[in-house]
């Protein structure tokens, strides 16, 4: 009889221990994450294009990553660096900035006709976010609905803070910059030709991975700093 109250005490304990343990680990893993501080203000901030670029990959048949680029795109930020989930972000892309590394003779025109980006009847792309969650200290996803194609669809993009500052006598505006990641499936935007059959590389992947860097320049700093 002692050995079997004794038994029992023992598994309560343990059903205690393991409760106490998971509560613990719970509570830690939901703590709120803190941002990184940054000497850079909350405001609205302007891309600077001079130090920007928007890349994409597509895989090409399975023998490499093909990498192009839009030229001409606009993002403007409300930041609110003490609680970046009340920030903003929109994006404008004029689809037929798009350039392509040394392509072929009528390439670039096919990929801007109808078949592909059809930029005479759908002369912009543009992004906007609805939530921005906090994952890191200096990394947030940001999701948005993203228009392409004439086509609107959520989607997210993985960025990260690099850093800014307030400004600098010879740079007297505040100053931040990020690195951002995302990926789409073309195919859900209507654009589907060339998608490899399945279980086969032939062709130009549905998945676009997005490569994003930017600086964005933010209020002016003030005189009495800006002349130190």
């Amino acid at each position: 009889m002692g050995k079997a109250i004794t038994a029992t005490l023992w598994r309560g304990a343990a059903v205690v221990l393991v409760t106490a343990m998971l509560f613990v680990a719970s509570h830690a893993r939901s703590a709120p994450i803190k941002p990184v501080r940054t000497d850079a203000p909350s405001g609205s901030y302007t891309l600077d294009k001079a130090h920007a670029t928007l890349h994409f990959r597509v895989n090409h048949i399975g023998f490499s990553n093909y990498t192009a680029a839009f030229k001409r795109f606009d993002v403007k930020l409300e930041l609110d660096t003490s609680n970046p989930a009340a920030s903003k972000v929109s994006a404008t892309i004029d689809p037929g900035s798009l350039d392509l590394p040394s392509p072929p003779a009528g390439f670039l025109d096919t990929l801007l006709g109808a078949k592909w980006l059809d930029a005479v009847r759908f002369p912009a792309i543009t992004f906007q976010s609805s939530k921005v969650e906090l994952t890191a200290p200096s990394k947030a996803r940001i999701h948005g609905n993203l228009t392409l194609h004439g086509i609107k669809r959520p989607v997210a993009l993985d960025a990260t803070f690099n850093g800014g500052y307030a400004g600098h006598p010879l740079d007297p505006q505040a100053r931040i910059g990020f690195s951002a990641r995302g990926s789409l499936k073309r195919s859900e935007f209507g654009v589907a030709e060339g998608v490899p059959p399945p279980g086969t590389t032939m062709g130009v992947s549905d998945n676009v991975e997005i490569i994003i860097e930017a600086e964005f320049n933010g209020p002016k700093l003030a005189k009495s700093a800006a002349q130190k």
